[in-house]
């Protein structure tokens, strides 16, 4: 379960990485694994993971509900946030991933939640998706 997991992460942080439209938007090396400290401006960091097994009589599979958040660093700047989760669900929904020793079966959006943190006020947008995958 856990190998699904990092391979999907892996292939999700290439894929956003490479999208020239959310990195003009947010800049480069912006995209997270562990939200850094004292991060300024907009950021994408990967969130909660739920996994699942999705095995078949015949194939070992994994279903997985995952999140990514983008955070905007400053008072106001939600509208960017917004911005940068509709680009990030252009760029995975139903996409075609490469991950190394599991196939994607699929990889859907599910929702898009904007919200504020309650101590410091700023703003987060959550984007949720749904994956299934196979080892290979």
């Amino acid at each position: 379960m856990s190998g699904a997991i990092l391979a999907l992460r892996a292939a999700i942080q290439a894929r956003l990485t490479a999208d020239a439209a959310l990195t003009a938007l947010i800049g480069p090396g912006r995209i997270h694994g562990e939200a850094p400290r004292a991060a300024r401006g907009l950021y994408v960091v990967h969130g909660d993971v739920e996994a699942r097994d999705w095995s078949t009589g015949s194939e070992r599979g994994c279903e997985q509900e995952l999140a990514l958040v983008v955070w905007a660093s400053q008072s106001g700047s939600s509208q960017q946030a917004l911005q940068a989760a509709g680009l990030i669900v252009g760029a995975l929904d139903e996409a075609e991933l490469a991950l190394e020793g599991h196939a994607l079966v699929n990889l859907r959006w599910l929702s898009s939640r904007l919200a504020r943190e309650p101590r410091s006020g700023l703003g987060h947008v959550t984007i949720r998706f749904r994956a299934v995958t196979e080892t290979l």
